[in-house]
């Protein structure tokens, strides 16, 4: 049972980054879009703007279970060298507890916060809602609390092993 939903939690994971990756990439390409409007073209385009803004949004939030995943957000480094072996355990449930309860408040949060933003519109952008934007909250939550569970099975301490 562990090893299958590590192996789902390795495919969220794993999924995550890359729309994360792939949301750098529409940042990049529209602020060279932006660059090449405004000051070649001297006609800027207003909507590029809000969407480089929402792609970060997106990027960050689904970036961050990947760094779950790798132990390296909520991090405690310095009383998990100094502890012994059996309270690092403990120390693991706990961290874990913390940052489960704030992708749930995240979660619940992000999706009335999204739903309540069905009404409102992109600045630039009046054609799109702005739950598009919103909605990064609650599904970066989601993907987040599978990284939580998958370190806390399966321990990654990235930050550690290469510390000096």
């Amino acid at each position: 049972m562990k090893e299958k939903f590590l192996g789902l939690e390795r495919w969220t994971t794993t999924a995550s980054m890359v729309l994360a990756c792939l949301m750098l990439v529409v940042a990049s390409a529209l602020g060279v879009f932006q660059i090449v409007t405004r000051f070649v073209l001297e006609q800027p385009a207003e909507w590029s703007e809000i969407l480089i803004r929402v792609s970060l949004i997106w990027m960050v939030f689904l970036g961050i279970p990947m760094a779950f995943r790798q132990g390296a957000m909520v991090s405690v480094d310095v009383l998990y060298r100094w502890s012994p072996p059996r309270f690092r355990r403990v120390l693991d449930a706990v961290v874990s507890l913390a940052a489960l309860t704030l992708m749930l408040v995240i979660l619940w949060y992000g999706w009335d916060y999204a739903m309540r933003g069905r009404v409102q519109t992109m600045a630039g952008l009046e054609s799109l809602s702005m739950v598009w934007a919103y909605l990064a909250l609650p599904v970066g939550a989601v993907f987040s609390l599978f990284g939580i569970a998958g370190n806390f099975l399966d321990p990654k301490r990235l930050e550690l092993e290469t510390a000096q």
